[in-house]
């Protein structure tokens, strides 16, 4: 992967990891709940979580190459059209809403891990996201495995930079992305869809 795919990726990522999902909200909830330093716990497992998701999806995705290379401009026009359709999906979400349960009794650290693996693997729309998201950065001209690498490597970094900050702030943060409303989720849509229609048609 060149530096400049790279950058790109790593912009695309940081937005991404920046999106409410499942894990983000855990991360929030848990470091209103625990703190940041028992947060870590649950920050790791989704981690590892997300690393089993883009490990599958890669598999699949190099399998498909393997049996046709043009099948990656295929695969990166309708992983496109995937996209957009989740950008409109989140335009129409919601607002969110986070409403912490009374504080129980502290959990371990294998238990906030294994909560936050959980949210990652428990998503199947997670691996259908990684499998319409990754192709876009693929050099067809390249080897895979280490393309499928730094991806990883990259993806799973800012997703725990992004958990952890979260964790952190959970106290201020919450309650600003609360006042946000419909417009925070409509900024990250239109990012979706933009990214939808201009990544495929970028080589």
């Amino acid at each position: 992967m060149i530096w400049q795919t790279w950058l790109v990726y790593l912009l695309a990522v940081t937005g991404l990891s920046l999106t409410p999902g499942p894990n983000s909200l855990l991360a929030l909830t848990h470091g209103a709940l625990y703190g940041h330093r028992r947060t870590l716990w649950t920050v790791m497992g989704g981690a590892v979580g997300f690393a089993v998701l883009i490990g599958l999806s890669m598999l699949g995705i190099g399998a498909l190459l393997k049996a046709s290379s043009d099948l990656l401009t295929l695969l990166k026009l309708c992983g496109g059209a995937y996209l957009v359709w989740l950008g409109i999906q989140l335009w129409n979400a919601p607002a969110l809403r986070l409403d912490l349960p009374v504080r129980s009794r502290e959990k371990n650290g294998m238990a906030l891990s294994r909560q936050g693996l959980l949210a990652a693997v428990s998503n199947p729309k997670a691996i259908l996201f990684f499998g319409a998201f990754l192709p876009q950065f693929i050099d067809g001209e390249r080897p895979l495995l280490p393309q499928f690498a730094v991806m990883a490597l990259t993806f799973g970094t800012v997703e725990f930079l992004v958990e952890y900050l979260l964790a952190r702030m959970a106290n201020s943060v919450r309650p600003l992305l609360e006042r946000a409303g419909t417009r925070f989720n409509r900024l990250c849509g239109g990012l979706f869809a933009l990214m939808g229609i201009a990544l495929p048609l970028s080589r």
